[in-house]
């Protein structure tokens, strides 16, 4: 089960070490002087961190005793945590310059710890050590911060649109179609009135950066250039948070119904019929829905403008090396194998979200809703853009504070105005650190 409060509490840890990490850099990510290769006869020792739960525990012992079989010479160590643990140990570990040789990566931190000379740069081992013709360039680009190549996609997801389809018929109202962020309310509004009080259409979608994203993109520009100047100015964050009056005005979910329900949220309590999210929720959601749920709806997002790719394959994690690695080949070559291989494919499944590599992907063994996803995501090609800039240090912290905002506009404590005053200060404080 995802706990929303977890998770942000974790990206409020990270991020707010930055500071604490800049200056420890841990090595040096330069290319060396010849291309990397492996030598099966050397013994290594290498230490792997993950968080996840025993579930995922287990899958990463099936795959370590997998490669052991391959690669002999090679002794894999490996540990997780928790999320929130995974990330605190990860801090004290880069102030001391001892981070894990091979580590599991959340794209969240991945620039902070790049950008501080933490993880080792994998551009020399891509073609070589690390196969890359199984994994599409817009994928490899993905863990890209800078020139640097410091993390390798495990998985994929997508920005989509989940609907109830049993909460439809008791609404009385066909699935979502597709068409505009206007269209889009008209159809919540529908829902809710077919529904009687009982449960709603939607949220307000303006209460998640990640539509102020899309809608950006589609206009041809990012949430946060590479440089980390944000894509938007006080207006258009004013048009954005405007938009979603209506749905704020009685066509939504009312905000002391959500914070009813936390940990979970109002669509997985069946308090609302549809949500914009990560395409991967799928499988939380029905697992919270319980009985007389067996299926969702998977659909692309309202359309901003037409022809426009307002969509990217976003990384559910990626792998990555220390840059203080005694072994960097062994690394690479166990980064490969946990990303590449079918028997990792075989091994993990959808565990650690749909499979980027092509070769694990087909050895994946896919239940319906994995296939779903999969679907899904070839669905909206035409959509598909290239991945935004690596998120900027301090992101997590921004999309909590968007996230608090649009709850405050949501229960009426604040206006547009005072909401787009506090959260470009609060941006000014992040991009100033």
């Amino acid at each position: 089960m995802f706990n929303r409060k977890r998770a942000f509490a974790a990206v409020a840890i990270a991020t707010g070490a930055a500071i604490a990490l800049a200056g420890c850099a841990g090595g040096s990510s330069g290319s060396p002087d010849a291309t990397p290769t492996f030598d099966p006869d050397e013994e290594v020792t290498l230490d792997l961190a993950f968080w996840g739960n025993d579930v995922r525990a287990e899958l990463y012992n099936e795959a370590i005793a997998a490669f052991s079989e391959e690669y002999p010479n090679i002794t894999v160590n490996a540990s997780f945590l928790g999320f929130p643990e995974f990330w605190e140990k990860r801090q004290t570990e880069a102030a001391g310059k001892n981070l894990p040789d091979v580590m599991q990566f959340d794209y969240s931190y991945l620039r902070q710890y790049s950008e501080n000379n933490l993880l080792l740069d994998l551009n020399p081992y891509l073609g070589n050590i690390i196969e890359t013709d199984a994994l599409p360039e817009n994928i490899l680009g993905i863990g890209v911060v800078g020139e640097a190549t410091t993390g390798i996609p495990t998985s994929t997801n997508a920005w989509g649109l989940f609907t109830n389809p049993v909460l439809l018929e008791q609404a009385g109202v066909e699935n979502f179609e597709g068409g505009s962020w206007d269209d889009y309310t008209d159809w919540l509004g529908e829902v809710t009135d077919g529904a009687g009080g009982e449960f709603w259409g939607g949220s307000d979608f303006s209460g998640r950066i990640q539509n102020l994203e899309i809608q950006l993109r589609a206009e041809g520009g990012n949430l946060f250039e590479e440089d980390g100047t944000p894509g938007f100015d006080e207006e258009r964050l004013t048009e954005f948070w405007e938009s979603g009056q209506a749905i704020r005005d009685g066509i939504g979910v009312p905000q002391q119904r959500v914070e009813e329900v936390v940990p979970l949220g109002p669509f997985d309590t069946a308090n609302t019929a549809s949500e914009l999210t990560w395409d991967n929720f799928g499988s939380g959601y029905l697992g919270n829905l319980g009985a007389g749920y067996t299926e969702l709806n998977l659909v692309a997002p309202p359309v901003t403008e037409e022809g426009a790719k307002d969509l990217y394959l976003k990384p559910s994690m990626l792998h990555s090396i220390s840059a203080n690695t005694e072994h960097p080949e062994a690394a690479a070559t166990l980064v490969n194998f946990l990303v590449n291989s079918p028997q990792s494919g075989e091994i993990f499944g959808t565990n650690r979200g749909l499979p980027a590599s092509e070769t694990a992907l087909e050895a994946a063994d896919l239940d319906p809703l994995s296939q779903q996803v999969k679907d899904y995501e070839a669905s909206i090609t035409d959509r598909l853009g290239d991945a935004p800039p690596v998120p900027i240090v301090g992101y997590g912290t921004l999309e909590e504070k968007f996230r608090q905002l649009g709850a405050e506009l949501n229960y009426g404590t604040v206006t547009v105005e005072e909401a787009v005053s506090q959260f470009f200060s609060e941006m000014d404080v992040v991009l100033g650190q």
